[in-house]
């Protein structure tokens, strides 16, 4: 899935509530702590770390994130 960024980043939490896969900052605190999640093949689970455009997300569930500059 492919998620346009019209800024110059946006963080994983940000990343998170824009996909659905959680609704808020908080929800966002707690999968991170409870789920592997890979930015361009490095586990992090920093909820403010900076995603740019180019920048490939995969969750636990295999759900692929691919960031664009829109």
């Amino acid at each position: 899935m492919e998620i346009t960024i019209s800024k110059a980043y946006i963080t994983l939490g940000q990343l998170l509530k824009d996909a659905g896969v959680v609704e808020s900052g908080g929800a966002a605190k707690w999968y991170l702590a409870e789920n592997s999640v890979q930015i361009n093949g490095e586990e992090d689970n920093r909820r403010g770390r900076k995603l740019v455009a180019g920048d490939t997300v995969i969750l636990n569930d295999g759900s692929q994130f691919n960031l664009v500059q829109g």
